[in-house]
């Protein structure tokens, strides 16, 4: 008689008891275990070192064996990298030795039980409420939009806020790796990879699903994460009429993000003319949402850039819409900071107002503002380049 899933999941829970008091505090962001006796907790961006500990090395392992046979992955000295998810949702990444000669080390990454809205997100002061009108009329008119940053970042976060901007009537696909995105439409399919078993049989992999949902009537395709070269499928998605894709990278800034997209195009099975490629990444992706984590450890968004084009004397065209803005640090050493409208008007406006939309007035007031200085019309320059380097990680 199979044991009952609840069971299985207390049982499972059990062998993680010295880490049990962080999973249950909703202000641990991340537990990153160091092998059995050394474990470190953030909190608001911040690590701290916990007196937490493991009895033995033994049991981390015998942990991360239970953890294993619930997912359904193998994991032993030939495959020692193991990627699932506990009960509660909260990822998890492990490698056991001899690939952590040291370990087994162990980064969960929670997720918070609460959605997190725009509005909740403009509230924190991720970005402005102007910079989010911008971005629900550019989902709603189905502008191809990625959200970038480094690890931690705050990207599945800001993905899932924006999936919000979805008209309820569109059919969503969610393609992922492990299930992260919560998108709230009523028509909504998820689909996750799965690794190949012991025998290396079968294995699903992003590319897979990618196919499948071409033929599945999508009106939005959401991929979770792009890491490889299941990028040439989305960008070929985003250039043959599936407009409204979102996606998330990592990339430190707008234009890195183009040179990561076509590294990983690169990497797919698909030969086709670089030049070619590149001029199909600039035409594919329309605007470019960037995270970081700041040396104080909160997190938002330092630009909001769209994609001109390309061209080959000058390679990839961005500009910036919005920019985030340094001010030096208060007195308890939080950086001051504002996101400002650059007086950019994008090329999307003609678009929107199709649609009976408008870009937020503020951009067109940053745009008289400049030419009331003498300034003339907004530059242009490399969003990576504009302003101060985001301080901080990534």
């Amino acid at each position: 008689m199979p044991i009952p899933k609840d069971v299985f999941e207390q049982s499972l829970l059990k062998f993680f008891d010295p880490i049990r008091p962080f999973l249950d505090d909703a202000s641990v962001s991340e537990i990153m275990i160091n092998g059995p006796d050394t474990i470190y907790v953030e909190r608001k961006g911040k690590l701290s070192l916990t007196n937490a500990k493991f009895a033995s090395r033994d049991a981390l392992v015998a942990a991360l064996r239970n953890l294993a046979q619930f997912i359904g992955k193998p994991i032993d000295e030939f495959r020692p990298i193991l990627e699932g998810r506990l009960p509660d949702g909260s990822r998890v990444e492990a490698v056991m030795p001899p690939a952590a000669p040291d370990g087994p080390c162990v980064a969960i990454r929670r997720f918070s039980r609460e959605t997190l809205t725009v509005d909740k997100l403009v509230s924190f002061g991720s970005f402005t409420a102007e910079a989010a009108q911008f971005l629900r009329n550019v989902v709603i008119v189905k502008e191809n939009t990625v959200v970038a940053g480094g690890t931690g970042s705050g990207k599945t976060s800001l993905l899932n806020a924006l999936t919000g901007f979805i008209p309820d009537d569109d059919r969503v696909v969610i393609i992922e790796d492990n299930k992260e995105v919560q998108a709230q439409q009523p028509h909504l399919v998820q689909l996750e990879a799965r690794p190949p078993d012991g025998r290396g049989r079968g294995e699903v992999s992003i590319r897979h699903l990618f196919k499948a949902t071409l033929r599945m009537r999508p009106d939005r395709i959401v991929v979770g994460e792009i890491r490889s070269g299941e990028a040439v499928d989305l960008v070929q998605a985003m250039t043959s009429g599936h407009g409204g894709c979102m996606a998330t990278v990592h990339a430190t800034y707008p234009s890195d993000t183009m040179n990561r997209l076509e590294t990983m195009c690169l990497m797919s099975d698909i030969e086709i003319p670089l030049s070619a490629l590149r001029a199909q990444i600039a035409s594919a992706v329309d605007i470019i949402v960037q995270t970081s984590r700041l040396r104080d450890g909160s997190r938002c968004v330092t630009h909001i850039a769209e994609v001109q084009g390309y061209t080959p004397e000058g390679g990839y065209h961005l500009e910036n819409v919005f920019v985030r803005r340094y001010h030096g640090d208060d007195e308890k050493g939080r950086v001051l900071s504002t996101f400002e409208p650059t007086g950019f008007i994008p090329k999307c406006v003609e678009t929107l107002r199709g649609h009976g939309l408008e870009i937020p007035q503020v951009i067109y007031q940053a745009a008289q503002q400049r030419q009331a200085q003498g300034l003339g019309p907004y530059p242009s320059r490399d969003p990576g380049g504009d302003n101060a380097p985001p301080p901080g990680g990534h």
